[in-house]
Formats: structure tokens, sequence, C-alpha cells
């Protein structure tokens, strides 16, 4: 039986860089706390675990005072800042450069809603804006709601922008306002485009419509890589936790191409009934996967053929 690592899998640059950072802390000997788990994924939290990391949730760091706390790829509100601030508390701030720029670009778009954020170029022909919305005007996040990364893209609206989870979702906003679209980074380009399209054609002729491509190409880019992987291969194996955004979006189309593909966490999830009749399996996985969970499953295959 044939086994295949997919190359492109694994941690993204943002997770690679919250690990790192968690690791260099860890190394000094010093308490450090994250809030949230770091990666989706249990057994590489588990590793962090054993190696002194605490994972804290935002009830929790309001306890702490005169600590360190890591801030995971996914970013934070402005309210966690100030926490921070409030309780002398170190922040080690690993949030993903791309999340932290749209960040940067949904505060500034809030700040002066009539205007584009300075750069962007894409201005398309709006969306229900809640009370209190600046302007009048509405910001519409293409994300997982209660997702930590979205949570902190709403908070740089003080919890105006609207949050929709799907194409279905777009058909209730108010076309008769303005409307700024953004997505979180790890969202399906093409449910993303399609949103688009629909505003275009529904938005109200004295509304304005801008949309902002802020999906990361690092996951984007990985669509078409994982479709040609999972066609070549009899079986597919995707390592993934299940609390993964990006995962999800990987996996299913996987499964689209390949329907005989499995989501599984580790290699005790693997079903020795799968491998009947099989020459070729492929294993590949999300960015929050690490690369030596995907190799304990190859080894797990291999002791058993």
């Amino acid at each position: 039986m044939k086994i295949e690592i997919d190359n492109g899998s694994g941690f993204c640059f943002g997770v690679t860089t919250a690990i790192r950072k968690a690791e260099e802390e860890l190394a000094r000997g010093e308490t450090l706390y994250c809030l949230g788990d770091i990666v989706h994924n249990g057994m590489e939290c588990e590793r962090l675990k054993q190696m002194g990391l605490v994972t804290i949730d935002h009830k929790q760091m309001r306890q702490l005072h005169n600590v360190k706390v890591l801030l995971r790829a996914h970013g934070e509100p402005p309210a966690t800042y100030e926490l921070a601030r409030q309780n002398n508390i170190e922040i080690i701030d690993a949030t993903c450069p791309v999340v932290l720029q749209l960040q940067k670009r949904i505060k500034k778009q809030y700040e002066t809603p009539l205007s584009s954020p300075e750069g962007d170029t894409n201005v398309l022909p709006s969306i229900e804006a809640p009370s209190g919305a600046v302007g009048g005007a509405s910001i519409v996040i293409f994300g997982k709601k209660g997702h930590a990364e979205v949570l902190g893209l709403v908070g740089q609206t003080e919890g105006s922008a609207i949050v929709i989870e799907s194409f279905d979702e777009v058909k209730r906003l108010d076309f008769t306002r303005d409307i700024y679209l953004y997505s979180q980074t790890t969202k399906s380009l093409d449910e993303f485009h399609r949103i688009i399209a629909y505003i275009q054609q529904h938005i109200a002729p004295t509304a304005t419509f801008k949309s902002f491509d802020t999906i990361c190409r690092s996951v984007a880019n990985r669509m078409g890589g994982i479709s040609q992987f999972a066609a070549r291969h009899d079986l597919i194996l995707f390592v993934c936790g299940r609390k993964s955004s990006n995962g999800k979006v990987l996996y299913n189309e996987c499964l689209r191409v390949n329907p005989n593909s499995h989501l599984i966490e580790g290699p005790e999830e693997i079903d020795p009934s799968w491998l009947n009749g099989i020459e070729t399996v492929g294993i590949c996985g999300a960015t929050s996967t690490p690369k030596w969970l995907m190799e304990q499953c190859r080894d797990a295959i291999s002791s058993n053929c």
C-alpha cells in the first residue's frame, strides 16, 4: 500500500509563529498563559500543555494580574488589550499579521464609514445597520459566529458589525443601506464571491456596496492543491481538530472530489476496515494540523499493513 502525506498541508505561517512564541517563552521557565486554545488541534494543545502552557478563557483572565498572556493567531478585540493594561498583564501578541491587518481595516472603516480604507480600490455599487451603526452604514463580516477571529473583528466595531455564516444568510440584509463586506480569513473564497454577486444584484440604487477580499491566500490557495491530492488516492484521511473552521472547508473539498474521505483527529480514529482493497492512501490536514500528527497516522497504517 502506498501512503502519501500532502506536502501542502500543515501549519500556516500564523499558527507556526504563535507556537514558536509559546515555545520560546516556555523555554525561559516562566509561567505562560494562553487565551483560548493556541490552535484548534487537541493533540498539539496537549503537547504544549506538557511543556507548561496554561490555557485560560476570558473569565479566568480577568482574575489574573502581573503575568504573561499569549494571544493566539486568531486575534482579540480591543477590550482584551484594555483588560491586560488594567491588570498589568504582559501580552505576548501572536496575532497573525493577516488577521491584524484585517482588524485595522475594519476599525478604520467603522470610524470613517463613508470612505473606503486607504488602499482599497475594489469598489462595487450595501447592509442592515444595527442601532448605533456609525453614519447609518453597516459592516458585514462573512464568518463563523462566535469564532475567536470573528469576535476580534466584531470588537473593532464595538459589537455593531453583522456576521453572516453562509450564503443563505445574506438574504436577510437590508439592501437599502450602505454595505461594507469583509470576510473571516479562513472562509471559502467561492462562497464569498457568491455573496458579493448576490448583494450586487439586490443593492438599492441609492446605496453603496464595497467588498474587501480579506481571505488568507495561504488557506485559499490550498483548495486547488488539496483537490488534486484527494483525486489521486483511493482513500483520504483528513487529519484535523473538529473545531477548525479552515479544516471544515478543506475537508469538504476533499469529500467533494473523493467521497472516500474521512475526517479524523488522530491515528486512534482510523478504522482498519477503511483500508480493505485500498492501494493508495492520502493523508492531509488543515492549517492547524501539525506534521508530526499526520506522520503518526501514516505510521499507524504502516504498522498494520
